[in-house]
């Protein structure tokens, strides 16, 4: 064999061998890729189960999440939390009435999961995973009925008024929510009947559209059919009798794609949700239900007249005597009595604030004394117990959830927990998974009768639950009223 030869016979099997490398190199890197997306598809479940806490993006509207009367409500709320409770987590609720932006965050990984009326399309399937249909609805036009519509005979006369067929919408101009799948529609009509329908998104919630129409401010929108249902009940001049397609599409809930892990969790929970009384309890409280429409007029609709009790004018004045944001005094006056001046307890509280006979009587309050001094009474109570707790808890916004379990077991109580803190190596000046842990547990011999607990035994339950209401309650104050006057920096 000549030299030549073989030399390249050499370069030949060097290739081979390199080349046998690079395959395998790149069969590893494709397998590592492939179980790497196949763990982040199984660990989102887990991560949310090791922090304790499932954060939903939802939207503020009439039917979805609102407050009534202090009392924190809405389809999507009441499911939302039923999810939580079936995976055993705390839930944190985001507020977000722009559908671009919800969906933004839920691609940057700010949110677990988007509990909204999103319509499944194939194009939103390649962003988000969805679950399985919650319900379906039909897209509706919404237009108003004309102005003397009832001085009108006959429904024909109105009738005459009306739109009844896409095709008459060309050159009209339609409102719809911005990031809405009724833009598609509507350009999907227009490519069908001439192009000549104008078609504005707005940043506006859809029910605020709808209100526009109403009023006259604009002409027509676009909504779902169970939400244009709950509309017609409190706005009477309005047409929500045209469909714009022929079939119903399916509204679902959505999470990032490749979280495997908790899409299985919450279809396995609607599967078995969808089948229970409670579903159909909550579809038909907010659909069905005529006190939909009594609850949208009211001025203590935190949605339609922004307050949360009769008394909040109150409430703004005497926070500011302890610097407190008004909307958590206002939570733990709805904790106490659900804002019912009238309210009793078994243990003889009364009044808004609930106050004990003994400490009413020391600053001067009885049953018949009036709302504003029940109040004023109330805070300058609290004020005291935040003046005894100031060394033992020297950060202000902690120190108020020592102050709120005060209120409700007494400061004796709040002590002890403090101490059995301090003994077992916990924090004493921090209230969570450190003194609550002791004073939910206060009701056990092991720590009611441990030598440095001057007080015995406590039901710990509830203060404990007293404290976490109050604040869970706040949360939901805060995504929805948009006012913290009396708080301080």
């Amino acid at each position: 064999m000549n030299k030549n030869l073989l030399f390249l016979i050499s370069i030949g099997l060097l290739l081979a061998f390199f080349s046998a490398c690079d395959s395998q190199n790149s069969e590893q890197q494709q397998k590592e890729a492939v179980e790497t997306k196949t763990i982040q598809k199984t660990q989102h479940l887990h991560k949310i189960k090791k922090k304790n806490k499932l954060v939903a993006i939802t939207d503020y509207n009439s039917h979805g999440y609102f407050i009534y009367r202090g009392t924190p409500m809405g389809f999507q709320y009441e499911l939302l939390n039923s999810l939580a409770d079936y995976l055993d987590v705390e839930l944190e609720i985001i507020v977000n009435n722009s559908i671009v932006k919800s969906f933004d965050e839920l691609k940057e990984g700010e949110c677990d999961l988007l509990a909204m009326d999103l319509a499944i399309t194939k194009e939103r399937k390649q962003q988000m995973a969805f679950t399985t249909p919650i319900y379906k609805s039909k897209q509706i036009l919404v237009q108003r009925l004309p102005n003397n519509w009832k001085k009108m005979r006959t429904w024909d006369e109105i009738e005459s008024h009306l739109i009844r067929d896409a095709i008459d919408l060309q050159g009209k101009t339609i409102h719809i929510q911005n990031g809405s799948i009724f833009f598609q529609r509507l350009n999907n009509i227009n490519d069908e009947t001439g192009g000549e329908m104008i078609i504005v998104q707005d940043d506006e919630s859809i029910d605020k559209l709808i209100e526009k129409v109403a009023t006259g401010e604009i002409d027509f929108t676009i909504c779902d059919s169970h939400v244009a249902s709950i509309n017609k009940k409190y706005h009477k001049n309005i047409d929500i009798e045209t469909h714009l397609g022929r079939y119903s599409q399916n509204l679902a809930w959505a999470v990032p794609p490749e979280s495997d892990s908790l899409l299985t969790a919450i279809n396995e929970w609607l599967a078995q949700y969808k089948k229970s009384k409670e579903f159909y309890y909550v579809y038909n409280k907010y659909f069905k239900n005529s006190r939909t429409t009594k609850m949208a007029k009211s001025e203590y609709n935190s949605y339609s007249g922004g307050k949360i009790s009769p008394f909040d004018h109150l409430i703004k004045k005497y926070s500011a005597d302890i610097h407190w944001d008004w909307r958590l005094l206002a939570s733990l006056i709805y904790q106490e009595s659900r804002f019912n001046p009238k309210a009793e307890s078994w243990s003889g509280a009364f009044g808004i604030m609930q106050m004990m006979p003994t400490t009413a009587e020391e600053l001067g309050i009885t049953p018949n004394s009036p709302i504003e001094q029940q109040i004023s009474a109330g805070v300058k109570y609290l004020g005291q117990i935040d003046e005894r707790l100031k060394d033992k808890v020297p950060d202000s916004l902690e120190r108020r959830k020592f102050v709120m379990a005060s209120y409700n077991v007494g400061i004796a109580h709040v002590f002890d927990a403090q101490r059995l803190a301090k003994k077992y190596k916990k924090d004493p000046e921090i209230w969570e998974e450190n003194v609550d842990y002791f004073l939910l547990n206060k009701s056990t011999p092991k720590y009611y009768q441990d030598p440095v607990v001057y007080y015995g035994y406590c039901l710990g339950s509830e203060p404990y639950k007293y404290v976490n209401d109050i604040f869970g309650r706040y949360q939901d104050y805060t995504n929805l009223i948009k006012d913290s006057v009396g708080s301080s920096k």
